[in-house]
């Protein structure tokens, strides 16, 4: 059985960009190309609701390229249950208000039993300090919570 393995939007956006001229925007881009053609298939792949939504805004063209990589992987839906979790994500972890669709994506990944969430959001997702309390919360909700890491911290050597 592969692990069940929930793909933020960060990790779309950087997969279908046209290459950043910025160092280390750059080098995510790539370590996310390596990863989704070398190691995907390794994993069972989810994304959201959320993430077709957001995947699916701005440039018609960038956007059609974001949909068309994230197509036929299973879509996990927004129910109360992850709502409520993500409200109390929002109220009593360390995030602002505007990290509400943040705080879902962690949520819908513990409500379904994600294994991995994976992310290049390390502002309010893969972010140790708020990890610590985001954890908690989904543990005392009675949701084991997804290993939250980038795409190259899912690569082999």
């Amino acid at each position: 059985m592969l692990p069940k393995t929930y793909v933020e939007t960060s990790v779309i956006s950087y997969l279908t960009a046209r290459q950043s001229r910025d160092q280390i925007a750059a080098a995510h881009q790539q370590l996310t190309r390596d990863w989704w053609d070398r190691r995907r298939a390794r994993f069972d792949i989810y994304v959201s609701e959320l993430v077709v939504q957001e995947t699916g805004r701005g440039d018609v063209i960038a956007a059609r390229a974001r949909l068309e990589a994230i197509s036929g992987y299973p879509v996990l839906r927004v129910n109360p249950v992850a709502q409520r979790l993500a409200d109390t994500i929002l109220r009593r972890a360390v995030l602002p208000s505007k990290a509400a669709a943040d705080a879902l994506h962690i949520s819908l990944a513990a409500v379904n039993g994600m294994n991995f969430l994976i992310t290049w959001n390390c502002t309010h997702i893969a972010n140790g300090f708020v990890l610590q309390s985001v954890n908690m919360l989904c543990r005392d909700a009675g949701f084991e919570p997804p290993i939250v890491c980038t795409p190259e911290e899912l690569m082999e050597g």
